[in-house]
Parts: C-alpha cells; structure tokens; sequence
C-alpha cells in the first residue's frame, strides 16, 4: 500500500513538473494535457486520473509554485515584528517564487486576458496564500501600532508584490539602467515601502496616521 501511495505521488509530482514547462514553452490555450503526459512520460488516461481537467492541473503548477515560501511564513517565530526585518524576510522569500517561476509569470502575463475564467480564478486562489500572509502582518501590525492606520492592507501587498515583479522582469530582461544588484533592488524596495507605512516615522514627518 505504501509503495502504491509513493508511485502515485511520484506521478502526480512528474505531471505538475511538466505542465509547469509546457505551460512555459507553449502557453494555457496552447498546452494540451496530451503534450503534458507525453513530456511527464504517462499517458493521458494516467493524467486524468490525478486531474480532472488542464485547469485544475494548472492551479496545482501555480500552488507548487508558491508553497514553499508560505511554509516559510507560516509560523509565527518567523515573524520578528520589526517591520524592516520581517519585510526584508518576505521579499526574498517572494522573489525567489518569482525568479523560479519566471517562463510560467511571463506566460500569465503575456495571455492575461485569453485565459479562460476558470484558469484565472485558479491563479488567484493558488496566489492567495503567500499575499494572505502579508496582509495578516500588515493589518496586526496596525494593531500594534506600528504601520499606519489609514493604509489599506489589500493594496499595501499589490504595491510591495508589484514592485518586487517589475524588478524581476526587468533584470531578466536587462532593463535595469543601473548596476544595482538584486540586493540592491529588494533593499531599496523595502526601505521605500517601510518609510511609507511606518506609523512612528509619519507622525514624526506630520504624515496622517
């Protein structure tokens, strides 16, 4: 019985790795589950026994993507409660998602509006995690005091996301007009980002808190 559970599980790990890379190479609409079990080395029936469709195949290369750096967060002696500390802690937890996970977000982007509704909200369930870590933060640390208590949460964690994705497009794509490093970038990114939300140093500045 365990060598059953083990082959199984050892299947289903080979499918997400190639839809991950068929994804990549051919796109959603251009990926079949066909291509997807051939590169996997199983048949389709085999595949269709660990998925019911390509969507719910995709929301599990989107989940893999992300559940290493949300177990990382997920318990709370990860969290130090200084917010550069901890925000340092999150972006190079992020970025590594997104620098192994670039071809996949490149194709995300580059298809955004062709993909089914059922791929779309895959993709955001599957992300929900990771970003629900970051709000959960921000919204205790308003609690605490110590972020400020007119930031929306919600789009406190798109603009720290975004900056941390238009910083991996763009040195991926050589696009950076510096000689900054990575390191540079993600430093520079939480110190902005801190600056702003710090409830200490607003009403230091006169900023609204």
């Amino acid at each position: 019985m365990n060598k059953t559970i083990r082959s199984s599980t050892l299947t289903r790990t080979r499918l997400i790795e190639a839809a991950s890379q068929v994804f990549a190479s051919l796109g959603v609409q251009g990926a079949t589950t066909r291509e997807i079990a051939r590169v996997a080395g199983v048949n389709e029936v085999t595949l269709f026994r660990h998925f019911a469709s390509k969507e719910q195949l995709l929301g599990a290369v989107i989940e893999n993507a992300f559940v290493l750096q949300t177990e990382a967060l997920a318990h709370p002696e990860a969290w130090t409660q200084d917010l550069k500390i901890d925000l340092r802690h999150y972006a190079h937890l992020y970025n590594t998602m997104l620098e192994a996970q670039e071809d996949l977000i490149r194709t995300f982007i580059g298809e955004a509006k062709r993909h089914p509704e059922a791929a779309k909200q895959v993709i955001q369930e599957a992300a929900k995690p990771l970003r629900e870590k970051l709000r959960a933060y921000l919204e205790s640390s308003q609690k605490r005091g110590t972020v400020r208590a007119d930031i929306d949460p919600f789009a406190a964690v798109d603009m720290f996301t975004g900056m941390l994705l238009a910083g991996m497009l763009c040195r991926s794509a050589n696009f950076n007009q510096g000689n900054y490093s990575c390191e540079d970038y993600i430093e520079t990114c939480v110190d902005i980002f801190v600056r702003g939300i710090n409830a200490t140093l607003s009403s230091q500045c006169g900023c609204k808190s």
